[in-house]
């Protein structure tokens, strides 16, 4: 009684400074239920801010919004978006921790008192103007960039430094904590550079024309076409919880078809893969590709589980990579080589609904420590796909 008293006063005082006088007005109960019989954590719980019957004044005065474990009493780590850019919080995200089958309790407060965004946090993505223009995102177990106009136009005109591709970069971290501001200042400010590993890890993933991780394709007869570059990016979001942002390109040709291309791209806390959402116009279909590189590595096809892995030898370690999708959009898996420098990839064909394709694609390095062998990373796919396929359910409560 006493920890839910004082915890009830804490939430008056919160009111008080909202200028409410009854603490349910600014307070609202949800259900978290898993719907598997098995533990839950790291997980992202995406709450519809609303949907909670908030009145409007306290709604418009909320300046963010914490939430608490009925059980514990505890607060929970949490991140609040807007996601349109209105000025208003749209989403509320938390990780919660469920046992096999359990239903659990949380409290969502209104706080007049604005987060204070963290300098560096954990999930986090940005515009690299200083290395040329790349679009570089991570977590605390991967990290991922991408290619601007910029680098385009610098290979279209044959200036060294350049890049032409739309495909996505890997760099093979190995530690927790932030590294992408950190590399980029030992790349451009110091002797250093991030293609050698002191001790965090390094940027050794070719990417080429390739598609790297999860870069996107349009098959037309036996020819599959690209995109060039992306022209221009938006960020939303980054926190404890998700980084998310989207990218824009050109109109694209496959074969006599014109390919309109969106990219809305997020990355969560503990998790080794991305998700993307391509809303595209064109194609009915496209094929979302990991490279082969070496063609020395091993393909491992899972289409009912949703997923398709390919694990090889990197240097002097081995690396994973994945794409995970719902299994009825995943309508064929190719393996196409034409012997040409990074075309070689393996494709798992998504189908288009409504305008748009969802999936996510990631990788994991052995040095990382994460998983030992491609055996603990097609566990991890597959456990992946069927939190995916049931995810934690969200009842709103009076």
């Amino acid at each position: 009684m006493g920890l839910k008293f004082f915890f009830t006063l804490g939430v008056c005082g919160a009111l008080l400074q909202l200028g409410c006088t009854d603490a349910t007005e600014n307070r609202y109960r949800i259900e978290i239920v898993n719907p598997l019989n098995e533990v839950r954590s790291l997980e992202t719980v995406e709450i519809d801010l609303a949907a909670i019957p908030f009145k409007n004044a306290i709604r418009a005065s909320a300046k963010s919004y914490e939430i608490f474990d009925l059980a514990t009493q505890n607060k929970v780590t949490s991140q609040a978006v807007d996601l349109d850019g209105d000025g208003s919080l749209d989403q509320l995200l938390f990780q919660p921790e469920v046992d096999a089958g359990e239903s659990k309790l949380f409290e969502i407060i209104a706080s007049e008192e604005k987060t204070i965004e963290e300098a560096d946090p954990l999930c986090y993505s940005r515009f690299v103007p200083e290395r040329t223009d790349d679009y570089a995102w991570e977590n605390n177990r991967v990290a991922f960039r991408t290619y601007g106009p910029t680098a385009q136009k610098l290979k279209e005109d044959g200036v060294p430094g350049g890049t032409l591709s739309s495909g996505i970069d890997a760099w093979l971290k190995k530690v927790d904590y932030p590294i992408i501001n950190k590399w980029y200042k030992k790349e451009l400010e110091t002797d250093g550079s991030y293609h050698e590993d002191t001790g965090e890890g390094l940027d050794n993933f070719h990417v080429g024309v390739s598609r790297g991780v999860g870069g996107i394709t349009v098959k037309r007869d036996s020819s599959y076409h690209v995109s060039k570059n992306f022209t221009s990016y938006e960020t939303l979001t980054k926190g404890p919880i998700r980084t998310s942002f989207v990218l824009k390109y050109e109109d694209w040709k496959a074969g006599e078809d014109i390919i309109k291309e969106e990219k809305h791209i997020s990355l969560d806390n503990g998790s080794n893969l991305s998700r993307f959402e391509i809303k595209v116009r064109g194609t009915d279909k496209v094929s979302v590709g990991l490279t082969m590189h070496e063609n020395d590595g091993q393909v491992s096809v899972a289409q009912d589980k949703g997923y398709v892995s390919y694990w090889q030898p990197h240097e002097d370690s081995e690396l994973g990579t994945a794409i995970v999708a719902e299994p009825k959009r995943i309508v064929e898996v190719e393996e196409y080589q034409n012997g040409r420098p990074d075309e070689n990839n393996v494709y798992a064909g998504l189908s288009v609904q409504e305008g748009s394709v969802v999936y996510y694609a990631g990788f994991t390095w052995k040095e990382s420590k994460q998983f030992a062998n491609a055996k603990e990373w097609e566990n991890y796919l597959e456990d992946f796909s069927k939190k995916i396929q049931f995810p934690l359910q969200v009842k709103y409560l009076k």
